[in-house]
């Protein structure tokens, strides 16, 4: 009798043991995907902040070029110039966002003052930077898709059971999406 209750008694333990490495497996296969998701997201921040650095090392060679043609429009220039570094020291992703925007504003109303001046227009260098300035908008605006779709998968996944409750015990925290300008927002008025 002794010998079947300590099978028994075997039994169980085995059984426990064996849930335990289960649920550790489990556990483990849980924080493995938050983590690969986790650097999806963050290796997709990291392609904006390429293109942003980008964007923001080209404006001075920008406002330099309309500051020769258009040099008494003094407070747009300014305003681009502080747009960018505010821009330059924004650190989370919200403060990015809309420091971008307001840096898309200024450089709207810089581009809106070369049409006033045909010499302007009408400048290589400038009609270069305009165009890197529209390539790199661009490639922007698809790096902010592209890390809106990952933040967008982990933030799903972190929200579902039972990822919710390992991220939370790892500490593993949304990712906040870059927003669209205001300008992107705004419906064009159509005239007739």
């Amino acid at each position: 009798m002794g010998g079947a209750l300590l099978g028994g008694i075997g039994l169980v333990i085995l059984i426990v043991v064996g849930v335990v490495i289960i649920a550790a497996i489990f556990i483990v296969s849980v924080y493995n995907g938050l983590q690969r998701l986790r650097v999806a997201a963050e290796s997709a921040l990291s392609g904006i902040d390429v293109q942003l650095k980008r964007r923001h090392d080209l404006i001075p060679n920008l406002v330099s070029t309309v500051q020769g043609y258009a040099a008494h429009e003094k407070g747009t220039l300014e305003a681009v110039i502080k747009a960018r570094a505010s821009a330059m020291q924004a650190g989370s992703v919200a403060e990015k966002s809309a420091a971008e925007g307001q840096l898309t504003g200024a450089l709207g109303r810089l581009m809106a003052i070369a049409e006033a001046y045909p010499d302007l227009k009408a400048n290589q260098n400038f009609l270069q930077l305009q165009g890197e300035l529209s390539n790199l908008e661009n490639a922007i605006s698809s790096s902010r898709g592209g890390y809106n779709g990952s933040a967008g998968g982990f933030n799903t996944t972190l929200a579902q059971f039972p990822a919710n409750i390992i991220g939370g015990l790892f500490g593993f925290k949304p990712f906040d999406f870059f927003k669209a300008d205001e300008a992107d927002r705004a419906v064009p008025a159509v005239k007739f």
